[in-house]
């Protein structure tokens, strides 16, 4: 007994409808968590006057946050094994930048710790990160 048209052909090709339909919601989770992702250290940067860093270069980021905590981008390391990793770090790098962020809380001394650290690990070029001036606030 047979039912239907009478043609009882297997179906060859893949329907790739709900295939596209999981990664159009794939791509909206993406979409939407990843800024939250990028969260960084949170360093309350103290205002100075400065012209802006240019976009296009990769930048190697030492944070000091206000538990005096240091970091490279956002991974956390030692001082004193500061010198060291950033020298693996940079080995492969043509130009040896850095910046520092430290947050206006952290004392005086530290900074200079850290900065000698960086130095000492044969760093062509150290800038320091801070927030522009508010023009209208005296």
């Amino acid at each position: 007994m047979q039912s239907g048209s009478g043609n009882d052909q297997f179906m060859s090709e893949i329907n790739v409808t709900p295939f596209v339909d999981v990664m159009l919601v794939l791509l909206i989770i993406f979409m939407v968590t990843a800024p939250m992702m990028v969260q960084g250290v949170d360093v309350d940067l103290p205002k100075a006057t400065s012209k802006p860093l240019n976009g296009n270069e990769e930048r190697l980021i030492i944070s000091i946050d206000d538990d005096l905590k240091v970091f490279i981008n956002e991974q956390v390391v030692s001082v004193e094994f500061l010198t060291r990793k950033l020298g693996a770090i940079l080995e492969n790098f043509d130009k040896k930048n850095v910046y520092l962020r430290a947050d206006k809380k952290v004392p005086y001394g530290v900074v200079i710790n850290v900065i000698s650290k960086i130095k000492q690990a044969g760093i062509d070029s150290l800038g320091m990160i801070t927030l522009p001036e508010d023009e209208n606030a005296s």
